[in-house]
């Protein structure tokens, strides 16, 4: 059996129960080693091999998930954040179907979930932003044209830009050229949940050289949008006395 899991956002008590349950179960454990906190690897029982999947290839990957099922061993491929953005899980899961291997999938708390927290921010506010754009830059590997930052920006819903810390001078001119204002609130977070964490709130204007007053390089989230400067926003109708839910009637002002 594999379990691919979700590792969190990078504080090693942020992956969940199940999660390290898995890992304090398996016999082997695949785990992407450029980004992973290290310090996960600790649940593992004593006798569990652990390969670091940054030095491999899928090929490789999956040759070490064969002998493992082909001795009867339990295989955890623990993934950063929830493998279900930008983990490459798909790839995997279909040559494990081709092969006739069972798994499942362990979700994991999502480093943009974790960037919201360094800065106690809520990405839906009433009447600022109801949406969230979860996107990224293209570089080596490309982006479908159709999915282009001008695109999203011309929405100006919340954006969470992934894997583009070092293109932000370009990543600027795409979303002012998308419709977002030059002194559009944003915000870069660095290894957020890690020990190591960082914040800076700047605009879409300052993102590349607030990061590089900072020398923030790589292994960073850039949030754009008013929802960062806590701009003037409604009361949820969630909670107010004057709105009738399911479990609550209005009350009489």
């Amino acid at each position: 059996m594999v379990h691919f899991v979700g590792a969190g956002s990078g504080a090693p008590d942020l992956i969940t129960v199940r999660g390290k349950q898995y890992l304090e179960e398996a016999d082997v454990i695949i785990y992407a080693g450029s980004l992973v906190n290290p310090k996960l690897l600790e649940y593992s029982k004593d006798v569990c091999t652990i390969h670091n999947s940054a030095r491999m290839t899928l090929e490789e990957v999956i040759s070490v998930i064969e002998r493992a099922e082909a001795e009867g061993k339990m295989t955890v491929r623990l993934h950063t954040g929830d493998p279900c953005l930008y983990g490459a899980i798909r790839e995997q899961m279909d040559i494990l179907d081709e092969k006739c291997i069972s798994y499942d999938y362990c979700p994991g708390v999502s480093s943009f979930c974790g960037a919201a927290s360094a800065l106690n921010l809520e990405y839906t506010l009433p009447d600022i932003s109801q949406s969230v754009i979860i996107t990224r830059m293209e570089g080596r590997t490309p982006v479908p044209a159709k999915e282009s930052i001008q695109s999203f920006a011309a929405h100006q819903a919340t954006m969470v830009v992934f894997l583009s810390t070092g293109m932000l001078e370009e990543l600027s001119r795409r979303l002012i050229e998308g419709g977002y204002q030059e002194d559009t609130p944003a915000a870069i977070v660095y290894k957020a949940t890690w020990e190591d964490e960082k914040s800076f709130v700047c605009t879409v204007g300052t993102l590349a050289q607030t990061a590089k007053e900072h020398n923030i390089t790589k292994t960073a989230l850039m949030i754009i949008g008013d929802v960062v400067s806590g701009a003037k926003y409604d009361r949820s109708k969630l909670y107010d006395p004057e709105f009738t839910t399911e479990f609550r009637k209005a009350s009489k002002s």
